[in-house]
C-alpha cells in the first residue's frame, strides 16, 4: 500500500514563511530606492519632450529641415542631455501650459515672456533673449504715441500672453482704454487685423515684428509700451528643479559663449536691411507674378536639388520674376542667362519661364558639384551663387587670397570678405584669373539669402503660405 506524505501544519508555515520574508525585503529595498528626478526620467526615456507653438519666432521649416529660434535652443539642450528632441506642437498659450502641468512636455518653449501665467504654477528660466513690447499700427493712419492716444480706439493682443496684463493694470491710469483678446491667435494674425482694418492697434514683441515686418510693409510701430522683457521656457512649479536646473546650467553657458546672441543674430538680424519700398514691391510681387512660376520652380527644384524657394529667390534677384527682362549686357530672362550659358544648357529660348528656370537651376547644380566636398552646407551653396555670378575661377582666386591670409577658405564668412580684393590693384597681381566684380558677387549672395529668408517666412506664414501650396498643385 502506497502511503502519501502529509506535511504537518508547523511544517506547512514554515514552507509560507520563507516566501513571505522575501517578499518584505524586496518591498522594503523598492521603498528606500528613491524616486527619479525628472531630469533621471528623460534621460532613461531619451527623449525631451517640448511643448512649441509653431511660427516664424519659434520653429518652422527651412531647406534643411526644421529651424527656427526656439528650436534650435531645444535642440542644443537636448543634445547637451545627449537624448532626443520631441516637439509637441499645440495652438495656444493654455494649451502649453496644461500639456506643461499634466506631464505631456517636460517644458514650453514658444517666445514666452517670463513670468506669463507663474501664478498658475509655472516656473520660469532665466531668460534667453530680450524684447520690447510695441504698439502696432497702420502706415497712413494716425501713430500713437502713448496710451492716451489708444483710448476710443480698436485695439486687439494675442490670448494667454502678458499683453493684456499689461493693458489691464495701464486701464487704471487710462480708463478709456479698451482692448479685445483674440483667442488662439498668432503674432501674424493680430497684425493681419490692423491691416484689413479690423482693428486700429494691436500689441506684438519686437521679436515678431523683425520676423514679420516684410510681409507686412503696410504697417509700424508707433511707440515702444515696455522694454527688455525676457524671453524664457517655463517648467512646471510642482516638479522638482532636476530638469529646471539642469535648462539654468545650458542657458546661462550659452549666452556666456555668445551662441545666444549668434543664434538672435541669425533669426532677428534683418531689420538693417528692410526697406520699405522694396518690401512693398516685394510683396507685391509675390502675390502677382510667383505664382505664375512656382510650378516650374519646384519641377527644376526638384531635377536638380536644390529647394526651389533658393532658385525663386535667385530669379528675384535676377530679374524681379519678370520672364521678358533683359540687361543692358544682353543675359535676359527670369534667370538673366547669357547667350554661352544657354547654349550650354542646351535651351533656345531664354525668355521661356520653364527653359530658363531649369537652364539657371541645372548650372547652379553644376557649379554646386564643383565645389570641394570637404565644405559643408550652407557655405557651399552661398559660394555655388557666388561662382554663378562671377564665374568659378574668380571664387577660386578669392579662396586663394583667403588662405593666404590665414583664414578658412572653406567657410563663406572668411571667402566673401577677400571678394572685394578681386579688383583692388594691389591684389590683381596675384589673381590666376584676372580682376574681377568680387563685391558685386558678395552683395549678388547677400540679396538672394534676404529674399531666401523672406520666401521661407512666405512659405511658413498663414496668408502667403496657402498661395504658394496652392499654386503647386
Amino acid at each position: 500500500m502506497t502511503t502519501l506524505f502529509k506535511p504537518s501544519r508547523h511544517g506547512l508555515a514554515r514552507h509560507l514563511l520563507a516566501p513571505l520574508a522575501l517578499l518584505a525585503v524586496v518591498c522594503a529595498t523598492l521603498a528606500l530606492r528613491p524616486t527619479p528626478t525628472a531630469l533621471e526620467r528623460i534621460q532613461a526615456r531619451g527623449e525631451l519632450v517640448v511643448a512649441t507653438r509653431p511660427s516664424l519666432t519659434t520653429v518652422y521649416r527651412d531647406s534643411n529641415g526644421l529651424t527656427g529660434m526656439e528650436y534650435e535652443l531645444a535642440k542644443g539642450f537636448a543634445d547637451r542631455l545627449g537624448v532626443k528632441l520631441e516637439l509637441l506642437k499645440l495652438d495656444s498659450n493654455d494649451a502649453l501650459r496644461q500639456a506643461v502641468r499634466r506631464g505631456k512636455a517636460d517644458l514650453a518653449a514658444a517666445a514666452l515672456l517670463a513670468g506669463e501665467d507663474e501664478q498658475r504654477g509655472l516656473r520660469y528660466s532665466t531668460p534667453y533673449q530680450n524684447v520690447d513690447t510695441l504698439v502696432m499700427y497702420r502706415l497712413g493712419g494716425a501713430r500713437p504715441t502713448s496710451l492716451a492716444d489708444l483710448a476710443g480706439k480698436t485695439l486687439v493682443v494675442r490670448a494667454g500672453s502678458r499683453h493684456a496684463d499689461m493693458l489691464a493694470d495701464a486701464r487704471a491710469s487710462n480708463p478709456g482704454l479698451v482692448f479685445t483678446v483674440e483667442e488662439k491667435s498668432s503674432a501674424e494674425q493680430v497684425l493681419a487685423t490692423i491691416e484689413q482694418g479690423d482693428a486700429d492697434y494691436a500689441l506684438i514683441n519686437s521679436n515678431a515684428y523683425v520676423m514679420h515686418r516684410a510681409l507686412f510693409p503696410d504697417l509700424a510701430s508707433g511707440f515702444t509700451l515696455n522694454r527688455d522683457q525676457g524671453l524664457a521656457w517655463a517648467f512646471d512649479a510642482r516638479d522638482d528643479q532636476s530638469l529646471y536646473l539642469a535648462a539654468q546650467r545650458y542657458l546661462t553657458r550659452i549666452k556666456a559663449d555668445g551662441t545666444a546672441e549668434r543664434l538672435v543674430d541669425r533669426f532677428y538680424g534683418h531689420l538693417d536691411q528692410f526697406d520699405l519700398y522694396a518690401a512693398r514691391s516685394f510683396i507685391q510681387h509675390l502675390d502677382d507674378r510667383l505664382p505664375n512660376y512656382t510650378a516650374d520652380f519646384r519641377q527644376a527644384a526638384d531635377s536638380a536639388g536644390f529647394d526651389w524657394r533658393l532658385l525663386a529667390a535667385m530669379a528675384y534677384q535676377e530679374s524681379l520674376w519678370d520672364a521678358q527682362a533683359i540687361s543692358p549686357t544682353g543675359v535676359e530672362g527670369l534667370m538673366m542667362l547669357t547667350t554661352r550659358t544657354a547654349r550650354e544648357m542646351g535651351i533656345s529660348d531664354r525668355t521661356d519661364p520653364a527653359q530658363s528656370i531649369r537652364a539657371g537651376a541645372g548650372y547652379l547644380r553644376q557649379l554646386h558639384n564643383r565645389i570641394p566636398e570637404r565644405i559643408q552646407e550652407p557655405d557651399r551653396t552661398w559660394m555655388a551663387l557666388a561662382a554663378y555670378n562671377m564665374g568659378m575661377g574668380h571664387l577660386e582666386d578669392a579662396r586663394v587670397l583667403t588662405q593666404r591670409q590665414g583664414d578658412n577658405p572653406d567657410r563663406w564668412q572668411d571667402v566673401k570678405t577677400r571678394l572685394t580684393l578681386l579688383d583692388d590693384p594691389g591684389y590683381v597681381n596675384q589673381l590666376r584669373y584676372g580682376a574681377a566684380p568680387g563685391g558685386q558677387a558678395a552683395v549678388y549672395v547677400r540679396h538672394i539669402r534676404h529674399y531666401y529668408d523672406l520666401l521661407v517666412r512666405a512659405d511658413n506664414s498663414e496668408r502667403h503660405g496657402q498661395t504658394l501650396l496652392a499654386t503647386s498643385e
